[in-house]
């Protein structure tokens, strides 16, 4: 089910209805009526997946029970091992079954030696990626003795399952979510209300930046050949806000669903393109799995102890994990690798919390130098989403060096029947609203609140994307 589709329009006030006005007086029938809500919401989108989710709570469940009631360091570790490999056994095998086969028969008939190729037409569940981290740090936590387990099957069953968040994000740890589920609710309105400002900024982000910015970067990637040098960048450009506002738009949804429901979930954007260097893109960019990726992998890794060596080892594993963790492509790799690579000079300068403040503190506008390093990094940004966003490595190759070799920066006719323009002006009119409220969640605060709301539904009503409702990105991850 999509949160900019007719169904989600009608399921949430009916689940908000049940929720606060038949089950509120008591707890177990809450969290019962999320968890059957939840996998309904899943179900919608293909309901033998359901028995997937299912299985991988038991599993976690009764590990992280058994983890607790060990008195043996091995049984211990031996549990969370079996976690680790059911979890990552599953998302391996439906995430990257064929990848592995089809590199390897590759990599054998680069030397001349021919292979059999056999592969399956396996169907990745959506979400997968999402509720398998959010299950693993369950189990890590409970083994580093940071978490009791829950011993309430269907609070354990809601968390891991709770749909605003089940199938791309924030990817939620159980010490936060997990306990708001033993917690009484009740129903706050300031609360509420900031919950539906984030669903109406999350809708915007959509349905009216993302989706308009679908088509022109179809179009220029589609036909990066017969494109200029002004066009191949712009299709960048339009990509880094596309995928931007496309994230961020269903995490600002997500979250605030929750928030009519009475949770708090962690923020997943915090305006990331007005980062100064990478490490403060990577602070502010799906913060839910940067820390996760810190927290799991790269501290009991060494972190940033031990030597530049170390450290630098460090960063290539988890920048690399992290994109081989967004798709079964090498582009995907590589866009973790380049990132890698732009982190080194922040780290050989110690850099890396240089930046912590919120940029031109106090100040309407960026400084000279500001502007200049926002700038910088939203390049390199920019760079590796194309090749995120293409097919292959050569395909992205091919469209950087024709950036660099057709010289022309003349707007192009693109084939939609559109010009560029409008959507440039769009663009500039969405940073502009972003800037000034770079210190708040989300622009509907302050003086001129009713205005802003207005002029944004204004604009979804006129301007938003709706003939054919646009998958989120994130859900092929």
């Amino acid at each position: 089910m999509l949160f900019n589709s007719i169904e989600f329009l009608l399921f949430l006030p009916v689940c908000f209805i049940i929720y606060w006005f038949v089950v509120q007086r008591n707890l177990k029938l809450q969290n019962a009526f999320i968890l059957l809500a939840s996998y309904f919401f899943y179900g919608w989108w293909d309901y033998r997946f359901l028995a997937l989710i299912a299985f991988s709570t038991v599993v976690d469940y009764f590990i992280g029970l058994t983890i607790e009631e060990s008195n043996l360091k091995s049984r211990k570790k031996a549990l969370l091992i079996i976690s680790l490999m059911v979890n990552l056994g599953l998302l391996g095998f439906f995430k990257y079954y064929n990848f592995f086969v089809d590199s390897w028969v590759d990599a054998f008939e680069a030397i001349g030696v021919e292979m059999h190729r056999s592969t399956l037409n396996i169907i990745l569940p959506v979400g997968i990626s999402f509720y398998t981290f959010q299950t693993l740090s369950y189990t890590i936590d409970i083994y580093r003795e940071k978490l009791k387990p829950s011993r309430n099957f269907i609070n354990f069953a809601a968390y891991v399952a709770f749909f605003p968040q089940l199938v791309a994000g924030p990817i939620e740890r159980a010490t936060n979510l997990l306990p708001q589920f033993s917690k009484k609710r009740v129903f706050n309105e300031a609360q509420g209300i900031s919950g539906i400002n984030l669903i109406l900024w999350g809708l915007f982000q959509k349905v009216v930046i993302a989706d308009s910015c679908a088509p022109y970067v179809n179009s220029i990637f589609d036909n990066y050949e017969s494109m200029n040098s002004l066009s191949l960048i712009l299709g960048a450009v339009y990509f880094a806000f596309q995928i931007y506002g496309d994230f961020a738009g269903y995490s600002n949804i997500a979250i605030g669903t929750a928030r009519l429901l009475g949770f708090d979930l962690m923020r997943n954007f915090n305006y990331p393109y007005f980062s100064r260097d990478m490490a403060e893109f990577w602070r502010r960019w799906h913060i839910s799995l940067s820390t996760w990726f810190r927290d799991y992998v790269y501290i009991p890794l060494g972190g940033s102890r031990g030597s530049r060596w170390m450290q630098l080892r460090n960063v290539f594993i988890i920048f690399m994990v992290s994109g081989f963790w967004h798709g079964a492509n090498w582009t995907f790799v590589f866009w973790g690798f380049l990132h890698a690579l732009f982190f080194v000079p922040v780290l050989l300068l110690d850099g890396n919390r240089k930046n912590v403040n919120q940029v031109s503190e106090n100040r309407i506008l960026p400084s000279l130098k500001e502007f200049t390093q926002m700038l910088t990094t939203f390049s390199l940004v920019c760079l590796a989403w194309v090749f995120f966003r293409a097919s292959n490595i050569t395909e992205a190759c091919s469209y950087i060096k024709a950036v660099v070799t057709k010289l022309d920066f003349d707007i192009q006719y693109l084939f939609m029947e559109r010009y560029n323009v409008e959507l440039l002006l769009l663009i500039f009119i969405f940073v502009l609203f972003e800037w000034f409220h770079r210190t708040q969640e989300h622009p509907f605060t302050g003086n001129w609140k009713w205005i802003k709301i207005t002029c944004v539904i204004f604009m979804l009503l006129t301007l938003g994307v709706y003939s054919s409702h646009q998958d989120f990105i994130y859900f092929q991850f």
